[in-house]
């Protein structure tokens, strides 16, 4: 009896995957949100990419009604903040950064929502973004939890006045055997799959938890294709699952 068979999870249940990020980042708006007077109100969750950070931060956004906003490379201040306030639901007609800022101020200190910048590497290449992240925070005293990619510390220690605002360091967590299994009934539903191919998942998936949903993806559609029930190691050997390198022409 496998582990699936076991946890009665062969079933189809949808659902959330509670894997360990999710974890993370609840922990982390907890803290932010439930801070003492005079503590820093700023949290920043990084990590490799596919380690799961958008998926735990969009996910715990719906639930704690936070404000979520995925920055784009080629946003500038009045983006950036007219992204925010329409997040906010907040009708304006407002044409300068100042005025724009004070809006999403008041916003933010009135509802006591938490703010979650996404993608805020890009916010990390430019002196004016980041400082206006800062103007935000300061204005409204409100918690912001920032996400970016594995350096994004770093990057941020260049702006000490921001760097020294930040009270919570939230590294994502590389996928686990337990956050696997987790996610087989919800990506590979009806198809019951040995341990081991689990296993082998997690393995090939180099901590990165997006890579273990697409292979678990193309295995369901492989087994449903060929009326499989089950999968154990020696058919997985048998299915093209996604490669980190890219293809090589044929010819």
């Amino acid at each position: 009896m496998t582990k699936l068979d076991a946890l009665g999870k062969a079933r189809p249940t949808g659902g959330i995957a509670a894997i360990a990020t999710l974890d993370v980042v609840a922990a982390t708006l907890e803290k932010l949100n439930n801070r003492r007077q005079g503590v820093p109100g700023i949290g920043v969750l990084y990590g490799p990419s596919g380690w799961g950070k958008t998926f735990a931060t969009n996910t715990l956004a719906n639930e704690s009604r936070a404000y979520y906003v995925q920055m784009a490379s080629a946003w500038r201040s009045k983006d950036l903040l007219t992204k925010i306030l329409a997040e906010m639901g907040v009708s304006h007609k407002t044409v300068t950064v100042s005025k724009l800022l004070d809006l999403v101020n008041q916003q933010l200190s009135a509802s006591r929502r938490t703010l979650i910048i996404d993608e805020f590497d890009h916010a990390a290449k430019s002196d004016s973004l980041v400082e206006l992240t800062r103007d935000i925070y300061e204005g409204s005293q409100g918690s912001l939890l920032l996400v970016g990619e594995e350096l994004l510390p770093r990057k941020l220690e260049a702006w000490e006045r921001f760097h020294s605002r930040v009270a919570t360091w939230a590294p994502a967590q590389r996928v686990s055997l337990d956050d696997g299994f987790k996610l087989v009934p919800i990506y590979c539903p009806v198809i019951q799959l040995a341990d081991d191919v689990v296993e082998s998942l997690v393995t090939r998936s180099k901590g990165s938890v997006r890579r273990v949903v697409t292979c678990l993806t193309v295995i369901h559609e492989h087994a449903l294709l060929h009326a499989m029930r089950e999968v154990s190691a020696k058919d997985l050997a048998k299915i093209v699952l996604p490669s980190d390198r890219a293809p090589e022409r044929r010819i």
